[in-house]
């Protein structure tokens, strides 16, 4: 049984560079195949029910594409546009061609953000960028630990019991108790 974190005192900030006021920002560093995905569909609404709203950010390794072909965005965007504004009374979406491919910076991306409507941004990816984050961890993958090499990491999640070099230890299939730890770590 992996032991119960307790509380993690003042947390560290990602510090923005180009946000005045930024929300706290809290990545899942793992493993491809670890869980990532699927402990954030489950986590989300755990906070949304404490009152948060939640921002994510997923970053891809590949090339990707949401747009759907035939639709009018997606011939508009093929035809030349270098931004499509996707709007309804529900929705938006912009979606951004790049002329030079380049990663964006964390901090690039927060900033699109309508930080004025959200309390917490959480990321996905981003892995070698140092911010808080809690690290996933299944030892039956057969990785190594990433908060041996990653200061930043506040927090293991794992399935098993393990060292997690003196940092709190969460059950990775309890996604309460995970989300109990950064509502703590919130506070």
């Amino acid at each position: 049984m992996v032991e119960k974190a307790g509380k993690t005192g003042d947390r560290p900030r990602f510090p923005l560079e180009n946000v005045a006021c930024p929300p706290p920002v809290l990545g899942f560093a793992a493993f491809s195949g670890t869980g990532k995905t699927t402990l954030l569909v489950q986590l989300i609404p755990l906070l949304a029910q404490h009152g948060l709203r939640v921002a994510l950010i997923k970053h891809a390794h590949h090339d990707f594409d949401i747009d759907i072909p035939g639709k009018d965005s997606y011939e508009l965007r093929k035809a030349g546009a270098g931004q499509v504004l996707i709007a309804s009374e529900r929705r938006r979406a912009l979606l951004t061609e790049q002329a030079t491919p380049r990663e964006p910076s964390l901090d690039e991306l927060v900033a699109q953000l309508d930080l004025a409507a959200i309390d917490l941004v959480l990321v996905e990816g981003f892995r070698h960028v140092p911010f808080p984050k809690i690290e996933l961890h299944r030892p039956s993958l057969g990785h190594p630990l990433l908060c041996h090499e990653d200061s930043s990491i506040i927090a293991v999640a794992s399935d098993a019991a393990l060292d997690g070099a003196g940092l709190p230890l969460l059950e990775l299939n309890d996604p309460a108790a995970v989300a109990a730890f950064i509502i703590d770590w919130l506070q």
